[in-house]
């Protein structure tokens, strides 16, 4: 977790009004947002080589819900009353990382899928070399945004590099639970490999999403750790969803493909426990979530609805 070298002194807690905008509405406006900022940041198709920037913005455009970024942008609304510079330049870096992460997922050495939200995976579209190369692409321009950052101070810029190069690496990242993922299976089932799988491999991004809007929006230690431990049991639940979603729902339904977590004997939630354990365990996840949300009040109440959507979605 980001420690802030600047010690600033506590907040008033926010007094937002109550948001007359429903959920849904309010998702379909934030990702329309977010949209507009990724078309403005990834270079256009024609750009040279023209090859990897269509690679780049198939994957990136493809569709989605953004709620990472949207993760972001509430968790600085929750630190502060105020207008935050550059949020939703921040909030795109994590589309980047996350499609980044999808497209090598996708490729045949990892979990080899064919379909990715109803469309072919890059891979199948425009080769192996190509989509780890777009992977790549992604990744390096969403630090290139955070270190060039127009209207953050160096110091903070700093720190939201580092808090989300923790979040992509290896130890307690992406990268790692990738790596724990690929080498665990059914016939090893163990209770703590399996929480470190989903929390580097999933919640780690989710982490990061909150803390960047947080640190973005100069958090102090005590916000940041509470706003820290919203971000991880909110990944984890998203996570057992997902886990359910595979056994429970369809293609059509998913955008991918469905089973294959049984089919390659991944370690889940569900194969250990069983589905009904693993909606609790869920809940569970959202109840700590919401719980590490107390300090803020009303000026976290999106928050609080954004994490009980994770565990209703049905998709």
């Amino acid at each position: 977790m980001v420690k802030l070298s600047r010690s600033r002194s506590r907040r008033k807690k926010n007094k937002h009004p109550p948001n007359p905008v429903s959920l849904i509405t309010y998702l379909e406006l934030q990702r329309a947002r977010i949209e507009e900022v990724l078309h403005r940041l990834v270079p256009q198709e024609t750009a040279m080589p023209p090859t990897i920037h269509r690679a780049m913005r198939y994957s990136l455009f493809a569709g989605g819900k953004r709620i990472r970024s949207i993760f972001c942008l509430e968790a600085a609304r929750a630190v502060s009353p105020e207008p935050v510079p550059d949020i939703a330049d921040i909030s795109s870096t994590l589309e980047m990382v996350h499609t980044y992460s999808l497209i090598h997922d996708d490729l045949p050495a990892l979990d080899n899928d064919d379909y990715r939200r109803g469309k072919l995976t890059c891979h199948k579209v425009f080769g192996e070399a190509t989509a780890i190369l777009a992977g790549d692409a992604l990744l390096a321009l969403a630090f290139q945004v955070l270190a060039t950052l127009p209207h953050t101070p160096a110091e903070v810029r700093a720190d939201l590099a580092a808090e989300l190069s923790r979040a992509t690496g290896t130890v307690n990242g992406m990268i790692g639970g990738q790596v724990a993922d690929l080498e665990a299976a059914n016939d090893s089932l163990d209770p703590e490999k399996l929480e470190y799988i989903h929390r580097a491999k999933t919640a780690a991004l989710f982490r990061a999403s909150v803390c960047l809007g947080a640190i973005a929006a100069r958090a102090n230690p005590e916000q940041l750790a509470a706003i820290s431990r919203f971000g991880e049991n909110a990944g984890m639940a998203f996570q057992v969803v997902d886990d359910i979603l595979d056994v429970e729902s369809s293609r059509e339904e998913l955008g991918k493909t469905v089973g294959k977590d049984i089919l390659q004997k991944k370690v889940t939630y569900p194969a250990l426990y069983g589905l009904e354990r693993s909606r609790q365990i869920a809940a569970g996840f959202i109840a700590q979530a919401k719980e590490a949300l107390r300090p803020f009040g009303e000026s976290a109440a999106r928050l609080q609805e954004l994490s009980e959507y994770l565990v209703s979605r049905k998709a």
